[in-house]
């Protein structure tokens, strides 16, 4: 190498790759805590509108910054059954152009000018003040979106002097006859190809590679011609974040890796032989012009757009392509993935954790609606035993302490991330909850463990007893829906009306205790029927109980309260609730004394 350029000026590019690779994690996490996982979540309704696919795929990798993570989203979404292996083809296309951003950005390094308002659009003249208002609106803010702001602020400054300092470090680089001579190696577009594929495999990212491409563009030494196969091949290299990602999955999971690597490659085998016969037969003359820091942005973007213009209209022959190539072997594989009730819990998702939040939101949803149909199944069991609604039950009941063992632990994960204060109080709301579901469900169980028990034994109750069960049932599965509707629709209306007739069922709880009392003093009830009356009474106030704790939860989380300060006052002074109270008191103590048939 020449003389000007030593050790030293290595070291620096470095240096400055390393600012720019923790400039951009640093800004793509503020984006990302910013969007709050809005544009992730809308992904999971993607229609099969190609248009609005493909602006959502741009707009989620924008606003991430990284296409590759993108990518990873997909795989984890196709993997989990929320999404289609179809309706991620169009999404790919738009995290293609979305992802050319960067370079749009990183061309401001090549503005020049002697006007004042023109050198400030040069980095190294506004990164610094960037930095400064990003670092106070950090330190100053009380908001995390104002400290997300500043994040992304901070982030954009680190890049942009990373960026200046590679672009320095190679500066010397312009008189080198040696480098002019390795360069000559380029003109080889096979080779060009390779060692951008090889060098954005190597560091997994693409926008590092076009920073650099950009940096190496200010020796002068590079043409259109010899950056062209570059970038074509860096485009290949970000594919290998979405190889790596897609060991473990399901078949349908690896082909959006399959389909992200074939635009790339077709893209290339297309455009690569058009470029070099208007470079070597018609002799454009730009390919033999000196590249720039827009030229490389603008031949990033002509590509990744030009490719989705030819290979959109042929999105189902991609997907019928990726079948081809990752075959389905065992016919009952596909099947296996859609029956895992836990798929949604994607290790994936927690490098984003916004979408992982969305995920395991949905995830305790399913595990609430399955606890939901089980307690209310056990509930109609009590007075009409059915052996296979019992084995139903208790085979859901260990299913839903599947899914409060993993959710417990994915949340725990997510929890160590950096999340939103919004996410932070879905997951909290969420780690409360799920212990619930699951206390429910073993009183669930305990029920049908009560009815078997009289079953088996050939007892029965009395017709009052049962009608007492009945309008406790009523109260209790009323008291379900309201409890499980304000959790799955966050409606903190619903979860007001709980508390109203938890009280109403404990008041009937003890009323229906006192009555058994004196059905056993004038033996009109056996002992055994007693104790079986009691437990089943027993279970019933706990369901109520929980069913409070799920509403309270919510209430405490969403209106920044104190639960047990909350309950005091609504019991002491709350008009609402009295009235809620005495309506839910007269409904059913009056069923209590409506007339019934003779005792069996």
């Amino acid at each position: 190498m020449d003389e000007k350029f030593t050790i030293f000026n290595i070291f620096t590019m470095l240096g400055g790759l390393a600012f720019f690779l923790y400039g951009m994690n640093v800004m793509s996490t503020g984006l990302e805590k910013l969007t709050g996982g809005k544009l992730e979540a809308a992904l999971q309704k993607m229609t099969s509108n190609k248009i609005k696919a493909i602006l959502l795929g741009l707009g989620v990798t924008v606003a991430i910054q990284s296409s590759s993570a993108m990518t990873v989203m997909l795989i984890g979404f196709v993997n989990s059954g929320l999404m289609s292996l179809d309706q991620t083809v169009a999404v790919c296309f738009g995290s293609d152009i979305g992802t050319t951003l960067t370079a749009w950005i990183l061309s401001l390094a090549g503005v020049d000018g002697k006007n004042p308002f023109i050198k400030m659009l040069k980095p190294s003249s506004f990164a610094p003040l960037v930095a400064l208002i990003g670092v106070i609106m950090i330190m100053g803010a009380k908001k995390n979106k104002k400290k997300d702001i500043g994040r992304i602020l901070v982030g954009f400054a680190i890049i942009m002097t990373g960026m200046t300092l590679m672009s320095d470090a190679v500066t010397p680089l312009a008189d080198s006859p040696k480098f002019q001579k390795i360069l000559t190696a380029f003109q080889n577009p096979i080779l060009g190809v390779l060692v951008g594929a090889g060098f954005t495999g190597i560091i997994q990212s693409s926008a590092a590679s076009i920073g650099i491409l950009q940096a190496f563009s200010q020796t002068g030494a590079l043409t259109y011609g010899m950056a062209l196969p570059i970038i074509m091949g860096l485009n290949i290299g970000t594919c290998v974040t979405a190889l790596i990602s897609s060991i473990g999955v399901n078949k349908n999971a690896k082909r959006v890796a399959c389909i992200h690597i074939l635009i790339k490659i077709l893209g290339t085998l297309i455009l690569l032989p058009i470029s070099l016969i208007l470079q070597n037969v018609i002799h454009l003359e730009i390919f033999d012009q000196t590249v720039g820091y827009i030229g490389i942005a603008v031949m990033h973007s002509i590509f990744n757009i030009t490719i989705t213009i030819i290979l959109l209209p042929f999105a189902s022959m991609l997907v019928k392509l990726s079948r081809i190539i990752i075959s389905d072997k065992k016919s009952g594989e596909a099947a296996e993935a859609e029956i895992n009730h836990l798929r949604g819990l994607d290790e994936r998702f927690l490098k984003t954790p916004a979408v992982a939040v969305e995920a395991c939101r949905r995830t305790t949803e399913a595990m609430a609606e399955l606890t939901e149909k089980t307690i209310l199944l056990a509930l109609e069991t009590i007075t009409s035993y059915n052996e296979d609604t019992a084995a139903l039950i208790i085979e859901n009941e260990d299913i839903i302490d599947d899914y409060e063992d993993k959710i417990n632990s994915y949340l725990v994960r997510i929890s160590k991330s950096s999340v939103t204060g919004k996410d932070s109080r879905r997951v909290s709301k969420m780690m409360h909850c799920v212990g619930n579901f699951e206390r429910i469900s073993d009183h669930a169980v305990n029920l049908i463990e009560s009815a078997q028990e009289m079953h088996e034994k050939n007892i029965k109750f009395s017709a009052e007893c049962l009608n007492e069960i009945s309008v406790i049932n009523e109260a209790i599965s009323e008291n379900i829906n309201n409890a499980f509707d304000s959790y799955k629709n966050d409606d903190l209306a619903i979860a007001h009306k709980v508390e109203p007739l938890e009280e109403v069922v404990d008041n009937l709880s003890t009323e229906l205790k006192n009555r058994h009392i004196r059905r056993l003093q004038n033996d009109e009830c056996t002992v055994e029927l007693g104790y079986i009356f009691q437990d089943i009474l027993t279970n019933l106030e706990r369901i109520s109980d929980h069913c409070s704790n799920i509403a309270g939860c919510l209430i405490e989380t969403d209106e920044k309260t104190n639960i047990h300060a909350y309950l005091h006052d609504v019991k002491e002074n709350d008009e609402t609730f009295r009235n809620d109270y005495r309506a839910y008191a007269e409904n059913y103590f009056s069923k209590l004394d409506a007339p019934v048939s003779n005792q069996a």
